[in-house]
C-alpha cells in the first residue's frame, strides 16, 4: 500500500484538483427541500422520498440524483458545453423528478433553509454520523443545521486552459463570491422567525469549522489550495475492522507528520478532501457553493451569470473591473454585509448592476440567448430594484 508524504498532496492537487483543459463546460447541482403541503411541520420520510424517486425511472438527461442527511433532494447535471445544455438538462431532468413528486403530493422547495421544520437527521451513513459528531463537538448546533436544514444551488464550471487562466478564474470566482451572495440571498427566515440575515444559510456555514468553510486564500492556487488541505482539521479516520475515529483533534499535515493511529494513503486525502467545503472548491472544475437554493423560476439564472462571467472575455473583463471596486474585496467584513444587507448595500449593487448587465449581453454570444429573458427579469424584478429573493419574504408588500 502507497503512503502519503506532503509532497504527495501537492502533486495531487496540482493534476487532479487543477487539472486545466479548454474551458467552456458548466453543469449545476440543485438542492431541494422536500416539504408535503399538509404536514408542513413534519419532515418527508427519506424511505418515501427515494421509493418515488426510484419509480419515477433514470433522469432522462442524466443527472444524478442524490439525498442530503436531512432528506433535501440533490439533482447534478453532467458538465455540459455551455450554460444553455446545462440548463436545458437540468430542466428536463427536474421536471421529470418534479411531477412524479408532485402526484404523490409532495413539492421541491427552492430555498436556502427550511423556514419552519427543525433539523431532523435522516441519513445515518458513517459518513454523516462522524460529521455530526464532529460538529457536535465543536460545540454549536450549527453544523447540524447545515447537514439537515440548508439547501444550495452550485455552479460547476472549468478549472481554466492553462495555468495562468486557471488562476485568473480562480482568483474571479472568489471576488465574484460576495455578490453571489447578495444578489441570490434567500433564507432569511428559521424555525418562523427572522434571523436579522437575507442569507441564513451563508451564516450558518461559516459558523461551523472554519478551518474547512472559509475562503480559500487567494494566491497561486496549487498552493493555497494544498495548505488549506493541510491545515484544516481531521473529521474522522475511517477503519476497516473498527469505529471510525471522530474527531481526532488534528490536522491533515499532523497526521502526515505522525503517521498515528495508522499511515494515511491516498484514499484517505480524497475523502479529507471531500469533506472541505469552501465557497469555491476545486475538484477538477471549480465548484461555486456560496448560492442560496431559489424557486424553481429562477434557479438557471444564476447557471446562466456564472458561466457568462468566467467564460466569455468580455464580460469577465467587466466583472473584474467591478469586483475590483469593493472596498474590501473579498475580506470577511464583505462576505458579512453581503449576507447581512445584500444588495441594500451600494457597493454590492453597483457590482451586481454591472455584473448582471455584462452577463445578459454575453449569453447571446455563447449560444444561450434563450437564458437571456430569465435574466433580465430577474434583473429588472431584483438587481435593479436593490433586492433579493428574502426581500419577497420579509417585505411582501414590496415584491412585485
Amino acid at each position: 500500500m502507497a503512503y502519503l508524504a506532503k509532497d504527495d498532496v501537492r502533486d495531487y492537487v496540482h493534476g487532479i484538483c487543477f487539472k486545466t483543459g479548454p474551458p467552456g463546460r458548466v453543469g449545476a447541482e440543485a438542492e431541494w427541500l422536500v416539504t408535503d403541503p399538509h404536514r408542513p411541520d413534519q419532515p418527508v420520510s427519506l424511505n418515501l422520498l427515494s421509493d418515488l424517486v426510484d419509480e419515477a425511472g433514470p433522469p432522462p438527461s442524466g443527472s444524478t440524483v442524490t439525498y442530503e442527511p436531512g432528506g433535501q433532494l440533490e439533482l447534478s447535471s453532467p458538465p455540459l458545453p455551455g450554460p444553455a445544455s446545462a440548463h436545458s438538462a437540468l430542466t428536463t431532468d427536474l421536471t421529470h423528478i418534479g411531477k412524479h413528486l408532485h402526484d404523490a403530493g409532495l413539492r421541491l422547495e427552492g430555498l436556502g433553509l427550511d423556514p419552519r421544520r427543525p433539523p431532523t437527521q435522516q441519513l445515518s451513513l458513517p459518513r454523516y454520523a462522524a460529521m455530526e459528531r464532529f460538529f457536535a463537538e465543536g460545540g454549536g448546533a450549527s453544523g447540524r443545521t447545515m447537514m439537515c436544514s440548508t439547501a444550495s444551488l452550485q455552479v460547476c464550471v472549468d478549472i481554466g486552459a492553462d495555468p495562468g487562466d486557471a488562476e485568473r478564474r480562480w482568483r474571479l470566482a472568489h471576488a465574484l463570491g460576495p455578490l453571489l451572495v447578495a444578489a441570490f440571498a434567500n433564507s432569511p427566515i428559521w424555525r418562523g422567525r427572522r434571523t436579522g440575515w437575507r442569507s441564513t444559510r451563508w451564516v450558518i456555514w461559516a459558523g461551523i469549522d472554519a478551518s474547512r468553510t472559509r475562503p480559500v486564500p487567494v494566491g497561486d492556487p496549487v498552493d493555497s489550495w494544498t495548505r488549506y488541505a493541510l491545515d484544516a482539521q481531521l473529521m474522522t479516520i475511517r477503519r476497516d475492522d473498527q469505529p471510525w475515529l471522530c474527531s481526532p483533534g488534528i490536522t491533515f499535515a499532523q497526521w502526515l507528520d505522525s503517521g498515528h493511529p495508522r499511515r494515511p494513503t491516498h484514499d484517505d486525502l480524497v475523502y479529507h478532501l471531500s469533506t472541505l467545503f469552501p465557497p469555491v472548491r476545486p475538484r477538477g472544475h471549480l465548484e461555486l457553493r456560496m448560492i442560496d437554493a431559489l424557486p424553481e423560476r429562477w434557479w438557471p439564472v444564476p447557471l446562466a451569470v456564472v458561466a457568462a462571467l468566467l467564460d466569455d472575455p468580455a464580460a469577465t473583463a467587466v466583472a473584474i473591473e467591478a469586483t475590483g471596486r469593493l472596498p474590501h474585496g473579498t475580506a470577511p467584513a464583505t462576505w458579512r454585509v453581503a449576507a447581512s444587507d445584500a444588495l441594500t448595500d451600494p457597493d454590492l449593487a453597483s457590482c451586481a448592476r454591472a455584473c448582471f448587465a455584462a452577463a445578459s449581453e454575453a449569453l447571446g454570444r455563447m449560444g444561450a440567448a434563450r437564458l437571456v429573458p430569465v435574466v433580465d427579469a430577474y434583473r429588472e424584478r431584483y438587481v435593479e430594484r436593490g433586492r433579493c429573493p428574502a426581500d419577497d419574504a420579509l417585505t411582501p408588500e414590496g415584491a412585485v
